[in-house]
């Protein structure tokens, strides 16, 4: 079954500007651990580092003024989802797919993608794009191109 994504959260003005200044007062905090998060009613809840350092992520997103989406590791993604998550179309995501770029499943007549599995290549085609532009640089110092 695959995991519903939500919309991503896209601050407000008002949530920008918030996100803004709680990031700059957790900034300004040197203590060495931040393991409490407290609910508009005073409950004080205990955090890992881990969760921490997430909510610092998605503060400094909201306060440039992006939109935020957190997606589980595990999540199962549609085909659309999967294309939306690397700005491809569908289709091109279906030849990659069919092509067993990409690992899926299915689930009756509907491929599935494992976002982690999704991510692993978006990495792998960075490092691919990477090691060739070191390529040509290394192939324009040869030639002497400026």
């Amino acid at each position: 079954m695959a995991t519903q994504m939500r919309e991503p959260v896209m601050p407000s003005d008002v949530e920008i500007s918030q996100a803004q200044t709680s990031l700059k007062l957790l900034r300004q905090d040197k203590s060495k651990s931040h393991v409490v998060m407290a609910s508009p009613s005073g409950l004080k809840v205990p955090i890992t580092e881990s969760v921490f350092n997430l909510l610092l992520h998605i503060l400094t997103e909201m306060s440039r003024g992006n939109a935020v989406h957190v997606i589980p590791i595990n999540a199962e993604l549609t085909t659309q989802e999967a294309a939306d998550l690397l700005n491809v179309s569908r289709p091109y995501l279906v030849r990659l797919l069919d092509d067993r770029k990409i690992p899926f499943h299915m689930v009756g007549t509907h491929r599935r993608i494992l976002f982690k599995d999704l991510m692993q290549y978006r990495q792998e085609m960075k490092r691919a794009q990477f090691k060739a532009l070191e390529e040509i640089t290394a192939a324009d110092d040869e030639l002497g191109v400026d």
